[in-house]
């Protein structure tokens, strides 16, 4: 039920409106960070608010995983941003180095089906380089999120907080991004 369904009365405007847009598809994005446990049987609930993000997709019981190429985590997304990367990896000569290793992605992807108690099962091969066991930090990262092994995310955060302290990063100006995208 939405606010402003309460017995017919007007309320506040209904909460699951998207919150941003990405190549001109409003999109609901992945926030905060959740740390969930993993069962005996190598399951874990992905936590409510990312399900529910992901049922805006075309596919919405289905979470895409992959192996970070960058950092010892677990890269997360929805059906519909893996079809967006695919469309953008067509634009590539099929044949060339960046070609071949961004179609890494695809051969190392997981189809992951969220079951009816909002969990996922997490393979060995996605586990392992992120060394995954007991506990896992859902991590959001706006259109897309990450696995980590609880502490290593710890520290990373750490370390990209200080990193960006010193550097003195802040968002660009509005209008700036979309300036840049264009030809």
């Amino acid at each position: 039920m939405f606010w402003g369904e309460l017995d017919g009365a007007a309320g506040p405007t209904p909460c699951r409106t998207p919150l941003g847009e990405r190549w001109g598809k409003q999109v609901e994005l992945f926030l905060s960070t959740f740390v969930n446990k993993v069962d005996r049987k190598g399951r874990v609930s992905v936590p409510a608010t990312f399900r529910s993000t992901l049922a805006s997709n075309r596919y919405p019981n289905l979470l895409i995983a992959f192996p970070s190429f960058r950092l010892p985590t677990v890269e997360c997304m929805g059906s519909d941003r893996m079809e967006e990367m695919q469309q953008r990896l067509e634009s590539l000569e099929q044949f060339s180095d960046e070609h071949e290793n961004l179609s890494l992605l695809f051969a190392e992807s997981h189809q992951l089906t969220i079951d009816g108690e909002g969990r996922v099962i997490l393979p060995e091969t996605l586990k392992e380089p992120a060394q995954l066991a007991d506990e896992v930090a859902f991590v959001g990262l706006g259109a897309t999120f990450q696995l980590w092994e609880p502490a290593a995310y710890a520290a990373h955060r750490a370390a990209v907080r200080e990193r960006a302290r010193r550097q003195g990063t802040t968002l660009p100006p509005r209008g700036a991004a979309d300036t840049a995208r264009r030809p």
